[in-house]
């Protein structure tokens, strides 16, 4: 018999190689404030503070849109064949 665990050692996994897995498949939507928008999308024009706002991040973290109105990011994942899942 033999032992797996000697044979196959353990695969690491960094937080890139975690990310990668849903690249293209995976999106999260995130609550954002306007104050933070920046920081996600270099891009954005200025916003006025304070904004609850909504983000669709891919599987690594990059930006895919910023809209006012969870069901518009929700809907815009799906239409783009992407899961979308909530991060808090």
């Amino acid at each position: 018999m033999t032992n797996n665990a000697q044979t196959n050692p353990p695969v690491e996994f960094g937080p890139a190689d975690l990310a990668a897995l849903g690249e293209g498949h995976i999106a999260y939507v995130r609550p954002v404030r306007s104050d933070e928008v920046k920081r996600l999308f270099p891009q954005a024009p200025e916003l006025s503070p304070g904004l609850d706002l909504f983000a669709l991040l891919s599987a690594s973290g990059a930006p895919i849109m910023l809209a006012d109105s969870r069901d518009v990011v929700l809907a815009n994942a799906v239409a783009q064949d992407l899961y979308p899942v909530s991060l808090h």
